[in-house]
């Protein structure tokens, strides 16, 4: 891959808002380049998408992340890809990783409450064939995600004392 198009992906990566006319700019090509240049990214799938990212806590206090870790026991000829398509379909389903280490899958899950995240892993996730156990860990503050600082450091008011 060329550094222009690594470049231009970063840019976007940093802020999907900046215009063609502003990656041109800071490129040094022109829009209509620019332009064509996001149009193939976007039609081979290279950019798969633009998202905001929301503080959800300053919204609404119903809001629940669990990290939830699965052994899964990988079918033959289809490893871990068919489970992982499955669970990926599902609408509670935020994100799906295949792990090294002591577990197989990471699925991260959004929720209403601790109760209905809870009951979606008990009722949907751990009942599902090739499913050897589950472990969810619940995020109970979120500092930074997908590289934007999501709170300020609160400034330490104690004081400084000495003996």
């Amino acid at each position: 891959m060329n550094k222009k198009l690594e470049k231009l992906f970063k840019i976007l990566e940093e802020d999907a808002r900046y215009t063609p006319a502003d990656i041109a700019s800071m490129l040094g090509e022109s829009e209509e380049k620019v332009s064509e240049l996001i149009k193939q990214a976007e039609k081979e799938k290279i950019i798969c998408g633009y998202k905001a990212i929301i503080d959800w806590d300053k919204v609404s206090d119903v809001h629940v992340t669990a990290l939830i870790e699965l052994k899964v026991i990988p079918q033959k000829n289809l490893g871990f890809e068919e489970i992982a398509e499955r669970i990926m379909k599902m609408d509670e389903v935020e994100s799906v990783y295949l792990m090294s280490g002591g577990y197989d899958l990471s699925v991260t899950v959004k929720g209403r409450s601790f109760k209905e995240v809870a009951l979606f892993v008990a009722k949907r996730l751990a009942v599902m064939d090739n499913i050897e156990s589950t472990a969810t860990h619940f995020v109970l503050r979120r500092y930074k995600e997908v590289g934007v600082k999501l709170i300020e450091s609160d400034k330490d008011d104690r004081g400084t004392y000495s003996f």
